[in-house]
């Protein structure tokens, strides 16, 4: 509905009105078959009416040929305007074994579809746009997890220590350890490399105290089958084929290994995809390997890699780490701080880190939770009070709200930790321009709503879609409703409902023409009952906002195809005189409806004659180098087709 705004009520009168006398006369007939097709066809010619769509939008469902579709998990709008569609293994165990792993290249505009050879299961990845408008992914899955019942072979974590200063030690995949106290032996499922022992000295005197050892982490399972071969405590293991120094330095010490359920385990792999060439790019692996990491762009243009499921399939214990594309290389940040996957983290105007506390899932409950500005360079964090449901921000979506001068975010929807069935029907606001930040609340949802599209428009309107009631649509409880929020009356507006349910495994994003489009959906059951399995939903929406059929588009033309930070340039419109706004879009990369990429700029303009003249903030915090979509908007909310401009 829309909030405090009569105009709709009177629609919705006269709706029902028509629709109830339809009603009455197909009741009439005691024909229920003609019932049904009377009003799925009145339906139909409601929505496709030019005055309907031009208050409520319209929606339109693409399907690729056979031979094209795939499970897609990732979507990033390249500046070439085409969509990169990533699936990696599409959470599919079948795939992952046979080692299929897909990407495609959707081009909106002219309807075209390729496939791209995909060099890793980049299933649950990380990405970010670069600056040079190429696209940095990170991360992806090295194994699928396993539940309990399907773990055959006991396992975990092992602990191995290196007490010799003089030198690090590799062991190699198959490297057998076996129990001082048990006796029982577990297998190395990949190499690892453990650090020297560090020698501690005495300040004051400096006299030596100790060697601290070094630690490498890795996974092994017993050797053979069976709940005999579990562990209960912990317990230090000698290392097989080690002897002299080696065999007295080094030794590995593990707690429980046990058939408990093992999650997915992640990789270090990283590439660049290049939108011109349409191809991966290997680039230096990630120290460490991460499964639903965020990728955070910082105001030098480096890239923030942080959280995820680490090759053993726990969560990365705090190490963040920082790429420069000018080396191609990762480094560490200095202090480390921990979060749960796929945290939602925004770059700030003074250089900080916005974390909403919106996540997608995986790690404690209680450590890393708490919406707050973090400073990475120093590590300080400054947490926000004011959160409502604070313990249901998992699958919550966080969005930047335009224009982004403001600095003001919505927090939107979430659910309980893990599989819990519950849902906020809440929106939380805060203002970081505030001298004292808090969260309020928001207008609420018609329903408590996790997983929920977000997509910011030209307009400064922001769309909210879909989603689900519970974990994975659990229950048959897709939300087939969307709304327009309107920053400056805090209100939404209710729109043309979706044709496809979208919940985990989806988003959306804001295409070149002013449409969003949206991919991708896993539910776990396809009936009300929960007892079929469910099917990951191939077909992509385009949703086109009202503005589209309010009449003739403003046009725009020529202008530079690169402006600096606090420089101006020029670009023709015979539609000058009607500009009311100028938008520098930066372009989405969504995955599990988390985007920390998109926000919407607002840029100072003048008009002489047929003359739009641009100027783009200085902030490099607030203008990110790289490609971004300008829109021009006229005095009806109308904006144009973008143009693609780069910030160098």
């Amino acid at each position: 509905m829309r909030d405090g705004v009569g105009g709709f009520v009177h629609r919705r009168v006269r709706r029902f009105a028509i629709t109830t006398a339809v009603v009455a006369v197909l009741a009439g007939t005691n024909a229920p078959w003609l019932y049904r097709v009377g009003t799925e066809k009145y339906h139909d010619y409601a929505i496709n009416r030019p005055a309907y769509k031009a208050v409520n939008g319209h929606w339109q469902i693409v399907e690729f040929p056979e031979e094209y579709r795939q499970d897609t998990i990732h979507a990033v709008l390249l500046h070439t305007g085409k969509v990169l569609l990533v699936a990696g293994s599409g959470n599919n165990q079948d795939n992952f074994d046979a080692k299929r792993f897909d990407t495609r290249i959707w081009d909106p505009a002219r309807g075209t579809i390729k496939k791209v050879p995909t060099p890793n299961d980049l299933f649950c990845t990380g990405h970010t746009q670069l600056g040079d408008g190429s696209v940095l992914i990170a991360g992806g899955t090295k194994r699928y997890e396993k539940l309990r019942g399907d773990v055959t072979r006991a396992g975990g974590l092992m602990i191995v220590h290196n007490e010799n200063p003089d030198k690090p030690i590799t062991l190699p995949a198959g490297t057998r350890f076996t129990g001082r106290e048990n006796g029982r032996t577990f297998v190395s499922r990949d190499p690892v490399l453990v650090p020297r022992a560090t020698k501690v000295f005495d300040r004051r005197t400096g006299k030596f105290l100790r060697n601290d050892p070094g630690l490498g982490r890795i996974y092994v399972e017993a050797r053979k089958s069976g709940a005999r071969y579990e562990t209960g405590t912990q317990d230090n293991y000698r290392i097989r084929g080690l002897g002299g120094v080696d065999g007295r330095n080094t030794y590995g010490i593990a707690q429980k290994l046990a058939l408990d359920k093992k999650d997915f385990q992640g990789i270090r792999d990283a590439y660049e995809f290049d939108p011109v060439a349409e191809k991966y790019l290997k680039v230096d692996p990630m120290n460490e390997a991460r499964w639903y990491p965020t990728l955070t762009t910082l105001g030098d243009g480096r890239i923030l890699g942080v959280s995820g499921l680490d090759d053993i399939g726990q969560l990365v214990p705090g190490r963040n780490e920082v790429f420069d594309p000018a080396t191609g290389k990762w480094t560490y940040t200095r202090k480390q701080r921990q979060f749960p996957t796929y945290p939602a983290l925004f770059l700030t105007q003074d250089g900080k880190i916005f974390y909403s506390g919106s996540n997608a899932g995986y790690g404690p409950a209680d450590v890393g939770r708490d919406p707050g500005i973090w400073d990475v360079a120093g590590n300080g964090f400054t947490e926000l009070p004011g959160l409502s449901d604070p313990d249901l921000m998992e699958t919550s979506a966080t969005v930047l709200l335009p224009p982004a001068q403001d600095e003001r975010y919505m927090v939107i929807g979430g659910g309980g930790v893990g599989e819990s069935p519950r849902a906020s029907a809440r929106t939380r606001l805060v203002d970081l321009l505030d001298e004292s930040p808090r969260f309020v609340d928001g207008p609420a949802l018609a329903k408590g709503t996790r997983y929920p599209q977000v997509s910011v428009l030209p307009d400064d309107s922001v769309l909210v879609s879909g989603g689900s009631r519970d974990y994975r649509g659990r229950g048959n409880s897709d939300i087939l409703q969307a709304r327009l929020y309107h920053p400056e009356s805090n209100t939404f507006e209710r729109v043309a409902d979706p044709l496809v349910g979208r919940n985990y495994h989806s988003g959306s994003l804001l295409l070149p023409d002013g449409r969003v489009m949206f991919f991708g959906s896993d539910p776990l059951y396809e009936d009300a009952a929960n007892t079929k399995p469910g099917k990951f939903e191939q077909r992509i929406e385009i949703y086109t906002p009202p503005y589209v059929y309010r009449g003739e588009r403003p046009r725009l033309s020529g202008g530079p195809k690169s402006i600096a930070r606090g420089a101006s340039g020029t670009f023709v419109s015979p539609d000058a005189a009607a500009v009311r706004k100028v938008r520098l879009v930066r372009p989405s990369a969504s995955t599990h409806v988390t985007d920390v990429d998109q926000r919407s700029i607002a840029l100072d303009f003048a008009v002489a004659g047929d003359r739009v003249r641009v100027t783009v903030p200085g902030n490099r915090n607030l203008v990110p180098s790289g490609w971004y979509m300008l829109f021009v908007v006229d005095g009806r909310g109308v904006p144009s087709e973008a143009r693609w401009v780069k910030v160098p």
